[in-house]
């Protein structure tokens, strides 16, 4: 189901990782923000919503990254390059992410940077909406959010246009042993 998820995910210009632990999950999550340029200046900020895996790692890689905030604000989220946040499940039929998002600070940081980072529990992984619908309580969530690629419109005289609603880049990891959300 994950290479199937890959694809389609792909195939829509999302960037999908894989990893068994959160511990090297974390070490690419350290290394992608560094490589990105993250810093303490507005438009190169991080920001992380508060989620599982912000539970069950060693914060302080996290903390040495400079320009990284785990206190969510719509001005800080609006100057920032990464947002990351946890998403709650992935529909592999359309490389799909599902999140519970009726907490504010996840709409935030999913929508406002240009790099979202998507954290998943590979566990989270079902085949289609079906599956999801059957498993999931759409009912007492607030606000679902679907995300599926980077942001993208051709509204405008036909032309394709990414990043104009939302994130330009859509990175997806995967973690094995990651508690899920749901």
């Amino acid at each position: 189901m994950f290479e199937q998820f890959k694809t389609r995910a792909e195939g829509v210009s999302a960037e999908v990782h894989r990893f068994t632990t959160e511990a090297e999950a974390l070490a690419f999550l350290v290394d992608f923000l560094r490589t990105e340029g993250v810093a303490d200046a507005p438009g190169q900020y991080a920001v992380v919503a508060d989620c599982p895996f912000l539970q069950s790692i060693d914060r302080q890689q996290l903390e040495e990254v400079a320009g990284l905030w785990l206190e969510v604000t719509r001005d800080r989220a609006a100057a920032a390059k990464v947002g990351i946040s946890q998403m709650d499940w992935a529909l592999a039929d359309t490389g799909t992410l599902v999140q519970d998002a009726s907490a504010i600070d996840k709409r935030l940081v999913s929508s406002l940077p240009i790099i979202h980072v998507a954290l998943i529990a590979t566990s989270g992984l079902l085949p289609d909406m079906p599956a999801w619908l059957s498993e999931a309580h759409p009912e007492t969530a607030g606000y679902l959010a679907m995300i599926t690629g980077p942001s993208r419109t051709a509204d405008i005289e036909r032309v394709l246009t990414i990043g104009v609603h939302g994130p330009e880049r859509l990175i997806i990891v995967f973690v094995d042993q990651l508690g899920g959300t749901n």
